[in-house]
């Protein structure tokens, strides 16, 4: 097999799919662009600020381009927020109370967040354990099975939660539109019921969010989709001004909220990382294509398809065996810009309970906005790529990868 002939050949079947993708891109980096005149973004916005940080212009302002970029009232953005699963933690412990029940309408949230609901062994600091109570509905085949959700939202459900991502599982991801629905019947039931989104991985991927629909918050990871590959670390919770509020206490204290938090280095990466973040996720998305073409044309099982409307820059390919997902993750780090000479083995990373193998070879450490593919050691089998910086490099790491495959005798 001729690997280089037959990824062009997948790509002549990815045009349709790449003039959808450029099109959301003009779109939303036009409304970003609209966002940063309306706000006069200059260089005193990138500005280091030290010690509690009150009036940090470049941190305030950060904060209200994100809540406009989201349609909502207010936003926190921090450095401060370590990753996706700490964002949507404070979502959690901010907006629960003792009594109150979590209902996650998109079955069981993703394997990091289980010490944080409860539903591990050690509920020590979890919501369980401060007497919140969980429930979850499964998906329907067709999105969201929202005739169960009616049927299961109760006068104590304070939050509805949604993960608009596939996480380790091969059902399609939520599409913004999708939220209308939901808030329509979420709202019918328990009109004091919020609707939190885990935004991660589906920023920018279509010309709206979860927020432009009606949920109530919208969390993140900033070295996912918004920050574009140039933010170094942090999170963002965009919401109601009253949840926002909320939220905040969790984030640093009561009374004290998100008027304080200072940062020593400078802002620039996070304002250049969201102007970025459209033109990087089209990057990703188109990666992502490319890669479902490559492994059709090899008869594997992929989701979404070539020219299925997508909902986050997730590809999940399903490879079968436990040597092809572990040959394909090494093949990714092998063609990465950052250790490249390393060779990913399975492990018993912290929050799964499989064993994982991880290819992240990123300037910054696990951006999943970066090329990286990952997956727990699990029948079927699959392995789920991710990110790409670039459309060229996501397509000589295909190659390569496919490559070594290939003399491993793996395809």
């Amino acid at each position: 097999m001729n690997i280089r002939e037959t990824v062009e050949a997948a790509e002549r079947h990815c045009t349709a799919a790449f003039a959808r993708i450029d099109a959301v891109a003009l779109k939303n980096t036009e409304r970003v662009l609209d966002i940063f005149h309306k706000h006069q973004v200059a260089s005193r916005h990138f500005s280091q600020t030290t010690g509690y940080g009150y009036g940090d212009i470049g941190r305030d302002t950060l904060e209200t381009i994100y809540a406009d970029v989201f349609q909502t009232e207010a936003a926190v953005v921090r450095p401060q927020i370590a990753s996706g699963t700490h964002a949507l933690s404070l979502c959690l412990f901010g907006l629960l109370l003792p009594g109150d029940e979590l209902l996650s309408v998109t079955g069981k949230p993703y394997d990091t967040l289980d010490g944080v609901i409860g539903i591990s062994k050690n509920n020590m600091g979890s919501l369980r354990e401060m007497g919140v109570t969980y429930g979850q509905t499964e998906m329907a085949e067709t999105g969201l099975d929202l005739e169960a959700i009616a049927k299961t939202v109760k006068p104590n459900t304070r939050v509805v939660y949604a993960q608009r991502s596939r996480g380790y599982a091969m059902r399609f991801p939520l599409m913004p539109k999708d939220f209308a629905p939901l808030k329509e019947i979420v709202k019918s039931k328990n009109q004091d019921a919020l609707i939190v989104v885990d935004n991660c991985y589906g920023e920018f991927v279509q010309a709206e969010e979860p927020t432009h629909f009606g949920a109530d918050v919208c969390a993140g990871s900033l070295i996912k989709n918004p920050g574009g590959g140039l933010a170094p670390t942090g999170g963002y919770i965009a919401g109601t001004q009253q949840a926002i509020d909320r939220i905040a206490c969790r984030l640093t204290a009561p009374s004290v909220g998100a008027e304080v938090g200072s940062y020593a280095a400078s802002y620039q990466p996070y304002y250049q990382g969201l102007f970025m973040a459209p033109h990087a996720v089209a990057q990703a998305l188109k990666t992502a294509v490319l890669a479902a073409a490559v492994f059709e044309s090899l008869g594997m099982k992929t989701t979404p398809g070539v020219n299925a409307e997508r909902g986050d820059i997730i590809q999940a390919l399903e490879l079968g065996t436990p040597e092809r997902v572990i040959a394909f993750c090494q093949g990714i780090q092998a063609a990465s810009p950052v250790d490249s000479m390393a060779a990913p083995e399975p492990w018993d990373m912290p929050g799964y309970r499989e064993q994982v193998v991880m290819a992240a070879g990123t300037f910054v450490s696990g951006a999943s906005i970066e090329l990286s593919a990952d997956a727990p050691l699990r029948e079927p089998y699959t392995v789920y790529l991710q990110g790409g910086l670039s459309y060229s490099h996501g397509k000589i790491a295909l190659i390569q990868t496919l490559e070594s495959m290939e003399k491993r005798g793996l395809l």
